[in-house]
């Protein structure tokens, strides 16, 4: 059972499908392939809210509608006899309104594709959109891989405060420690910094670094010789030196 899987849009597709026509979500993760849990989460981090109202139906989302009988809380309308529960204008001028929220979203699905009420109810609703939630998902997925990144006020900020102590002998480990409000950045980001020259204070300021020697990396390279006589042969055997310049 593929459990580690990302979702792809097809997958989405049946998700909002099945649960219109009503299927748990044990069904729908058992036909997935994928853990009953996936298919929670999913669900519940892209569903959509919804100002969708029942046809034919006043929209009052009140706490209070089926108890309330005040009238005329419109003062430009004196001649207004009904009840304010029955118009909808009555949740937006009504100082005492408290939104009510169906007690069904709170267990699986957690929205309300395939509810049997959806057609009378006057609550705000919640669905689950296989395209807002594939798009939501894309965002996500390049947001995370974008990295972290500073404006120029932090950075100037950062800078003004770290190379004074850094040229004073103060390593940034023992500068980020004895000063955690003054950072929203991680101490490696602060090395970083310093190595790509984002700050004024630079690695000869750090004794340390200077005498770590540099990381070792071997280049990629290929021999010419492992072409001829018509295939590849393996470099396993085959000891490579750099060409002469």
């Amino acid at each position: 059972m593929a459990k580690n899987k990302h979702l792809t849009d097809e997958e989405r597709l049946q998700i909002e499908h099945w649960l219109k026509g009503g299927m748990s979500l044990n069904a729908i993760a058992e036909e997935l392939g994928k853990s009953r849990s996936t298919i929670s989460r999913e669900i519940r981090a892209h569903w959509v809210s919804s100002d969708k109202s029942a046809t034919g139906r006043v929209p009052n989302r009140c706490t209070m509608r089926t108890e309330c009988i005040r009238r005329q809380i419109c003062f430009d309308k004196p001649d207004c006899v009904r009840r304010c529960s029955a118009c909808k204008l009555c949740n937006i001028v009504c100082d005492d309104f408290v939104e009510d929220v169906c007690y069904r979203l709170y267990d699986p699905p957690y929205v309300c594709n395939g509810c049997i009420d959806e057609h009378k109810c006057t609550l705000r609703k919640r669905y689950y959109l296989h395209r807002k939630a594939h798009e939501a998902y894309r965002e996500m997925l390049v947001e995370s891989r974008s990295g972290a990144n500073i404006t120029e006020g932090d950075l100037m900020a950062l800078d003004e405060f770290v190379s004074p102590l850094l040229r004073q002998g103060q390593s940034p480990h023992h500068i980020v420690a004895n000063n955690p409000d003054q950072f929203n950045v991680s101490e490696k980001t602060v090395y970083r910094y310093v190595s790509g020259n984002l700050l004024t204070a630079k690695n000869i300021d750090l004794p340390r670094v200077c005498r770590i020697r540099p990381r070792k990396s071997k280049p990629v390279q290929h021999n010419e010789l492992c072409y001829k006589g018509g295939g590849w042969r393996s470099l396993r055997n085959v000891a490579i030196k750099p060409f002469a310049a």
